[in-house]
């Protein structure tokens, strides 16, 4: 059964910031539910995995439909400079580890262009969907509660950076997207075309998710090649705006 985010602020317009993954998918799915109008953005810093995600992005609000989401905004800022010679960009020595997964600024970058267009618009919520345990510094309550200050002190405004997964695990999240059109989110670092890959870190936490919230893995692979699930009480949960 589709849910709806049962908080004050998610009852008026709202921004959301989406990636692809399952938690971003998710979120705005239920914000959807709240929210006489959900403004969902895609952030595109010229990374290896951009326009796959983009492309299933577009599949997933197409066969989402509600009717309170406007149409997506791509946004664009280049880390061709600020990035150069990391594997993002390149697609080389790509990560195996969690923790190497990491993009230095990550949700800074995401956020400050979303953040200006919600001000000159006149929202004053900006959604994410961050998990339960993230280990990175700019994904901790601390880091949105300085971003959030100084913000607001640049642009003379009232914006709030809301978490409401915040408390969830990556499973939890997807039992609560059970009716939503999840095959067509995507996490993967390494597509193959337009495919998840099937072996890199970010896909392999896709699979334990799903295995752990007792729902099927609808996702097509660019391999078959079956991955045992991980021990999860030794992975590091990675920054969802799932990568």
């Amino acid at each position: 059964m589709r849910q709806a985010i049962d908080k004050k602020w998610a009852r008026r317009p709202v921004a959301v910031m989406v990636s692809g993954g399952v938690e971003s998918c998710v979120l705005l799915g239920e914000l959807a539910l709240s929210s006489p109008r959900v403004v969902p953005f895609y952030m595109r810093f010229g990374l290896v995995w951009e326009e796959a995600e983009q492309a299933a992005l577009e599949r997933y609000l197409d066969r989402l439909r509600l009717p309170s989401i406007d149409p997506l905004r791509v946004l664009e800022s280049s880390l061709a400079q600020a990035y150069a010679g990391h594997w993002s960009l390149d697609g080389h020595a790509m990560p195996i580890d969690d923790a190497d997964v990491y993009l230095p600024g990550r949700n800074m970058l995401l956020l400050t262009q979303p953040a200006i267009w919600c001000h000159r618009h006149g929202i004053r919520t900006l959604a994410l969907g961050t998990l339960a345990g993230n280990p990175f510094l700019d994904a901790t309550p601390a880091f949105f509660e300085q971003l959030s200050l100084t913000v607001n002190l640049a642009l003379g405004a009232e914006l709030r950076f809301e978490r409401p997964y915040e408390q969830l695990t990556k499973e939890e999240v997807i039992r609560r997207g059970g009716d939503f059109p999840l095959e067509e989110s995507f996490s993967c670092v390494t597509p193959v075309g337009m495919l998840p890959c099937g072996k890199c870190n970010k896909c392999q936490e896709r699979r334990d998710g799903f295995l752990r919230s007792g729902l099927p893995e609808p996702t097509h692979y660019a391999t078959t090649e079956p991955i045992p699930p991980s021990n999860t009480n030794h992975r590091r949960p990675t920054v969802e705006s799932d990568v």
